[in-house]
């Protein structure tokens, strides 16, 4: 089963939707509560109380952030990582570049930005402070450091090694690598692999993925990241570049047990038949004929 629910669900937009059902239809509000559970995508009421009690911790609307009120080193953050809104351009991460040049100080301010920033140094001078620092929420959107390094597109002087020594940094002090966030209360998780792999429906230019992709994805998966993530496979399903999914395959995708979000969701989320069938319907009807191929390999057939 996938969850239907619109954009930053509420209880009290549902409850009255159900309370509407109800006196229209001449039930009991606890049939139509069960009614509206099940158009969502739920068992019954219960089902989605619980998901809704869970998306309201874990859920982060980007767009709703306002930036005019950020001190200088949050708002870098906001602009350096992908927010999967409108607004990702390459102009934004350029005017990340541009802040940091014009204040480069900002990274000693918090492990959010050093994250964000990939510079090793900072994220470690913050960390030997305040080792909880790798999994705390911070920043703009609240998120742990990890997802600021992983989602981060500012154009800077940083190189592989800087990329993976904040990501090690962050590791070794206890950071998870499937560190996550619902996007906008939607029960398909951002994580730390999703950022690292990027693109998505607005296309490559406009959503990249992380320039050292391949070494900070293998990093993320040997140090425990679960290899199922049904948000990269939707994002990188336009392209007809599979290299993330070879990648994947070689560390357990087409065998690995419930993920830690799959646990923690549960029904909300969508079955692994249905993640398996959205990918052979897209490479069929666009002709990606070795990614058929590919997904046929590892026995994942129409």
């Amino acid at each position: 089963m996938a969850s239907s629910l619109p954009d930053n669900p509420s209880l009290e937009s549902l409850r009255a939707e159900a309370v509407a059902l109800a006196r229209a239809q001449g039930w009991a509000v606890q049939r139509a509560e069960h009614s509206v559970a099940l158009g969502q995508g739920f068992s019954g009421w219960a089902a989605l109380l619980h998901y809704l009690d869970v998306a309201a911790e874990l859920s982060r609307d980007p767009a709703a952030v306002d930036v005019t009120r950020l001190g200088v080193a949050d708002r870098f953050c906001f602009l350096a990582v992908l927010h999967y809104t409108a607004s990702d351009a390459p102009r934004r991460f350029a005017a990340a570049a541009q802040l940091l040049r014009a204040e480069p100080g900002l990274v000693d301010t918090h492990v959010w930005a050093a994250a964000a920033a990939a510079d090793p140094e900072a994220v470690s001078r913050s960390l030997r402070t305040d080792r909880s620092g790798a999994n705390a929420p911070g920043g703009p959107f609240g998120w742990p450091a990890l997802l600021y390094l992983c989602y981060g597109r500012a154009p800077r002087n940083r190189g592989e090694d800087d990329v993976i020594g904040c990501a090690t940094a962050l590791l070794d002090s206890g950071a998870d690598p499937d560190a996550g966030y619902l996007w906008r209360g939607l029960a398909t998780p951002f994580t730390a692999l999703t950022g690292v792999f990027g693109e998505g429906e607005q296309g490559p230019r406009r959503q990249p993925r992380h320039p050292y992709a391949p070494a900070l994805a293998t990093l993320l998966l040997d140090r425990g990241a679960h290899p199922v993530d049904q948000q990269t496979l939707y994002n990188r399903m336009f392209q007809a570049d599979d290299s993330h999914l070879h990648l994947l395959f070689d560390r357990g995708l087409a065998t690995a047990g419930a993920s830690p979000w799959e646990r923690r969701l549960g029904e909300a989320m969508e079955t692994r038949t249905q993640m398996w069938q959205r990918q052979l319907d897209w490479a069929a009807g666009h002709g990606f004929g070795a990614r058929l191929e590919l997904l046929a390999r590892h026995g994942v057939r129409r």
